[in-house]
């Protein structure tokens, strides 16, 4: 078996990541997973496994409505079921990722309408996009199959109002803080509410440097198989609203 989900693939994926002790414990990762994929195929379809997105596109308005049905009041919890927990069990296949703050107050699958399965969620506070988130992403779009990418701000981020102070921080809180002062340097002297703007840069400048940093996810990007966007959650209506 060459590939995953009509993405990368084990032995793809290997030469991508190269060899050594990192491809061997890459490789040793992606023959288990080849191995639960074969067993899933062995199952009979259901419904629920029909309902995967065909395109990013397609991934984007799933969400988009599934975050619509949040802010209505009326979710449908979907493929939360005792069937759904035994499919994924065996394999994940993940149609969306989230790159979204650590907050507590934005859990994705809550606030977009989602179940097990569904998404591939990497929170960090800020929603910066480190070495770690963006590896993380990697593996879930270049092997997993996610075809879209959210990178999900939200108001009153205390990771931002703290790169606008630039104070002295204790521990290691500054080293995410660091990663946000860019975006923030960008719209200081913008007119209207720092805070808002700095947010809105800072999801704006978190796509840039995944669509920038990332081989493999401009790769896929460039093949039409994955989409990057940023938005920014509304902690009072439970909106999502796209800003890139």
């Amino acid at each position: 078996m060459s590939r995953i989900n009509g993405f990368a693939g084990r032995r793809n994926f290997l030469k991508l990541i190269g060899v050594g002790s990192v491809g061997i414990a890459a490789s040793s990762l992606i023959l288990n997973g080849e191995e639960a994929i074969a067993q899933q195929s062995k199952a009979q379809a259901t419904p629920e496994n029909k309902l995967r997105p065909f395109s990013p596109e397609e991934a984007l308005q799933k969400l988009l409505r599934g975050n619509q049905r949040f802010i209505d009041g009326k979710p449908e919890h979907p493929r939360q079921s005792k069937l759904r927990l035994m499919e994924t069990s065996v394999a994940q296949y993940p149609y969306a990722s989230i790159l979204g703050c650590a907050d507590s107050r934005v859990p994705a699958e809550i606030v977009f309408d989602q179940g097990l399965g569904d998404l591939f969620v990497v929170r960090v506070a800020g929603n910066v996009s480190s070495q770690t988130a963006i590896g993380s992403l990697e593996f879930a779009s270049a092997v997993l199959g996610s075809q879209l990418i959210v990178v999900l701000g939200h108001a009153k981020c205390g990771a931002v109002i703290a790169a606008i102070k630039n104070e002295p921080l204790p521990g290691r809180i500054g080293v995410f803080v660091e990663e946000i002062k860019p975006a923030v340097e960008s719209v200081r002297q913008k007119t209207g509410d720092i805070e808002k703007n700095s947010i809105i840069a800072n999801v704006q400048y978190q796509v840039k440097s995944l669509c920038e940093s990332s081989i493999l996810l401009g790769g896929l990007i460039q093949q039409g198989k994955l989409k990057i966007v940023g938005g920014i959650y509304d902690l009072a209506t439970g909106k999502v609203i796209l800003v890139t």
